[in-house]
């Protein structure tokens, strides 16, 4: 992991097309604001682990259901 010390209004760049900024530091929070194009998705890791955790689901259940109507149809 890579790890850089940013101050107010300093920014990282990522690549030729996002950009972390520091905007606010308050107490213990940190304000960034993130640029980049909207076909990047940008997610709290909480909000990201969830969206993961809701596709894997969703996949098994499409899985289970395909295996259902192959079943139905062989008999």
């Amino acid at each position: 992991m890579l790890v850089l010390s940013r101050k107010l209004n300093e920014a990282i760049q990522i690549g030729d097309d996002i950009e972390i900024k520091v905007l606010g530091v308050e107490g213990d929070q940190v304000k960034l604001g993130i640029s980049a194009p909207n076909h990047v998705e940008i997610h709290r890791q909480e909000i990201y682990a969830a969206i993961q955790e809701e596709n894997s689901e969703a996949a098994t259940f499409q899985a289970d259901l395909l295996n259902l109507l192959k079943n139905q149809q062989k008999r």
